[in-house]
């Protein structure tokens, strides 16, 4: 699988999306190119937040992905095939009860040990390119501030070879996006539902206006948006930016 991969790693960089994306203006960077950066500056997650991370403990990259065929209406399969990576490969290191907190954050327990921060480039209806930025919590020990996160090191109570782990999530990366564009959101979802965070659970979220609402999270739809039940059997889609999940 090595030969796919072409990477790329740096001491520092502010962002190693935002580093692809230059490089995006300047060259042409094949498919399946990867930015590695041993210290992440300005890393961000979803929505602007600020991702805490220590140099040379965790696993910050981005993957370049080009498209053909993938038509923007599904590109909520990216999530889906991104998400599905790392839980197979946190699965295959015996990382407990990991979970997706939608869109792309991953879970073990109820603490956040990894974020996923998707770009696409548009070209009409189709998504041209992609850039999946994944951030992994790995040999990090001290989360100042930050209750509700974690590391593999803090779950396990061992350290581990941050190669070796970028190679494990790349491979299964590979594996979930072999034919991706020809994939609707619809036909991966089952496999992605079966695995959310606190699906049919009572759970508390706040809208877009900060208004608290209680609901069950039930499923996600074909478009990618996540399905609330609300009082009254009401079932309501939200969209990314229409909900929080507090937990």
């Amino acid at each position: 699988m090595g030969k796919h991969f072409q990477i790329l790693k740096l001491d520092a960089t502010d962002s190693t999306n935002q580093y692809l994306k230059d490089l995006l203006r300047s060259e042409n960077p094949s498919d399946y190119m990867v930015v590695v950066a041993e210290r992440q500056l300005k890393g961000r997650g979803q929505m602007g937040t600020i991702w805490q991370s220590e140099g040379g403990k965790n696993l910050t990259f981005s993957v370049l992905r080009r498209f053909d065929t993938l038509n923007v209406e599904h590109q909520f399969v990216l999530n889906v095939a991104v998400s599905m990576a790392v839980f197979d490969a946190l699965t295959e290191l015996s990382i407990p009860d990991v979970k997706i907190k939608w869109p792309n954050d991953i879970m073990s327990g109820s603490k956040k040990i990894c974020g996923i921060l998707i770009e696409n480039v548009l070209k009409g209806d189709k998504v041209g390119r992609s850039i999946i930025g994944i951030g992994l919590n790995v040999n990090q020990t001290d989360f100042t501030n930050l209750e509700k996160v974690s590391s593999l090191r803090r779950i396990m109570g061992r350290n581990f070879d941050l190669d070796e782990l970028l190679y494990g999530v790349l491979h299964r990366l590979q594996h979930h996006m072999e034919d991706i564009g020809s994939k609707t959101v619809k036909q991966l979802l089952p496999s992605y539902q079966k695995l959310l965070f606190r699906k049919d659970k009572p759970s508390t979220f706040t809208n877009n206006e900060g208004e608290m609402f209680m609901g069950f999270i039930r499923k996600v739809s074909p478009t990618g948006k996540l399905v609330i039940e609300l009082e009254d059997q009401i079932l309501k889609e939200f969209d990314l930016k229409e909900v929080t999940l507090l937990y």
